[in-house]
């Protein structure tokens, strides 16, 4: 522990120095046994830059321990050994496997640094430190630099026995969230698209997380395979212990952000939380991020999705059931939306509207079974009808719903 301590010390200007991850005594995993990406279902190894714990990243981050995973990327904890700090590295597959995802990232960053600052939302948003490209074996990757942050929403959430978050808690990530939404809608016009647990995730301010996640490695080293003739290793994913202190939720990841200052029909969001437009094919904007939040936040508050969209005749997700789904709940969408849908006929045809899944109507009063106090209730329905209307201009905007009288009811300092 004395080791971590002096290294966690300021270095009065000196720049860091590399540290040796030699230690031997690590479980070696078996070949055989799928981990980490591995399990992804079109997994290619060699589109993944083969990141290894010890190695220097253009000459400044130093890999320390991994920290996730995804179809596109790999996350790791470095050391910043230009600046004396931490970060995270988020390395994706091989440029010539995404296209222009990253690009479209980047130029969604780019757009924020060049919008006004003073917003408070700006605030709320997790921003770029850094970003280049490494040289693979096949191929480069791209890196994006950023403040690491401590747990998503979700992670908190599932070791919650309830599954749900208490009213102050969601209150404080409402307020924050939408505090985003706005600095995004009004002063950099973009839509984020993507707004789920996953992707608000909690800071902290406590230096300790990363010398015991460090000291851990040095000492501990995690499992790893090694696979292939080259020496690719593929570790396990190791997380940061739960801070002294944890501060105010960040909304993060703009990999699937638009330009919101213009109409799109493309399919977007995740897809129990897609907004009705987006479905039926009409131009979209801004306003269904407002949708998703609404879907989202009783996701979380309720313990359980507002809408599933599982259709029991296929088995499986259908944008039929999920369309069923509002109409049960909000009752026939109006005709002012339909006649924008392209998708309309796919939908709104005398087998559709003669389903089963159509058979009942289920109104928000009647989903909500958790608060008690009527006046409770009432508020917090008022607060959800603002964002779930059929008719996009109907939504509340962002501004306008980080106002909102249940919010604030339950928030003594928003900031």
């Amino acid at each position: 522990m004395l080791s971590s301590l002096l290294r966690s010390l300021p270095r009065f200007g000196r720049r860091w120095k590399p540290l040796t991850f030699s230690n031997p005594n690590f479980v070696r995993l078996p070949d055989s046994h799928k981990i980490e990406e591995e399990t992804l279902p079109h997994y290619v190894a060699s589109e993944y830059y083969p990141t290894r714990i010890g190695e220097v990243i253009n000459q400044r981050y130093q890999v320390i321990g991994k920290l996730g995973f995804g179809s596109t990327s790999t996350v790791w904890l470095a050391r910043d050994m230009d600046n004396r700090r931490y970060a995270m590295l988020k390395i994706f597959v091989q440029a010539s496997s995404l296209g222009k995802q990253v690009e479209n990232e980047l130029n969604m960053y780019k757009r924020i640094e060049q919008s006004p600052a003073a917003h408070p939302g700006r605030d709320m948003l997790r921003t770029l430190l850094d970003t280049f490209y490494i040289d693979g074996p096949q191929d480069k990757h791209q890196c994006l630099v950023h403040d690491p942050l401590w747990e998503s929403s979700l992670a908190v959430l599932r070791r919650n026995p309830m599954e749900r978050f208490p009213s102050t808690v969601v209150a404080h990530i409402l307020y924050r969230l939408f505090l985003a939404l706005d600095y995004l809608h009004t002063e950099c016009q973009i839509a984020h698209t993507d707004i789920k647990a996953d992707n608000i995730m909690f800071g902290f301010k406590d230096h300790s997380v990363f010398t015991d996640f460090e000291e851990n490695e040095l000492q501990n080293p995690v499992p790893r395979k090694e696979v292939g003739t080259n020496g690719r290793m593929i570790y396990r994913s190791q997380h940061l212990k739960e801070p002294q202190t944890i501060l105010p939720s960040i909304l993060c990841d703009l990999g699937s952000a638009m330009h919101g200052d213009q109409y799109h029909s493309v399919f977007i969001q995740p897809r129990i939380y897609r907004a009705p437009e987006v479905i039926l094919g009409a131009p979209w904007t801004f306003s269904a991020d407002i949708w998703n939040v609404g879907c989202m936040i009783w996701d979380i508050y309720e313990g359980g999705p507002l809408f599933r969209g599982y259709d029991p005749e296929f088995e499986r997700y259908r944008s039929r059931a999920h369309l069923a789904e509002m109409i049960k709940l909000l009752g026939p969408p109006p005709l002012s939306l339909l006649a924008q849908g392209e998708l309309r006929d796919k939908f709104f045809s005398s087998d559709f509207l003669n389903s089963e899944l159509l058979t009942s109507s289920v109104p928000l009063e009647q989903r909500e079974t958790t608060l008690e106090g009527t006046a409770e209730k009432e508020c917090f329905l008022r607060l959800m009808r603002k964002m779930l209307q059929w008719e996009p201009s109907k939504r509340s905007s962002a501004k306008e719903l980080a106002g909102d009288e249940w919010i604030h009811t339950h928030i003594v300092n928003p900031l």
